[in-house]
């Protein structure tokens, strides 16, 4: 998907983490878009298959924040799901504003 998400709330983490995944590194941005992995393919977003990616990406995840910030990883972890949360809800809300404004014409 070649759209710039930057705008979103939450798109670059969603940016960059596809990048990374797409380059088979297990960063925090890119776990976390294994995370929305099946929210990320319904809206449109080419994904690796569910075989390349972690089976556990909230764990993956939330170990290597603990490793590279243990005071701070619970609400580290917390702060990206919400920033990943309200990407997919603004996401889905441009697309169906789109929408309508297409059925509309």
């Amino acid at each position: 998907m070649a759209d710039d998400f930057s705008a979103l709330p939450g798109g670059e983490l969603v940016e960059r983490g596809l990048a990374e995944l797409r380059r088979g590194l297990q960063t925090s941005h890119a776990l976390l878009v294994a995370i929305a992995a099946p929210n990320l393919r319904r809206l449109g977003f080419a994904l690796p298959g569910p075989d390349e990616l972690p089976d556990t990406p909230e764990l993956s995840l939330y170990r290597l924040l603990r490793r590279e910030r243990p005071k701070t990883a619970y609400v580290e972890y917390n702060a990206l799901i919400r920033r990943l949360v309200s990407f997919e809800r603004a996401l889905e809300r441009e697309r169906a504003s789109a929408a309508r404004r297409a059925g509309a014409i």
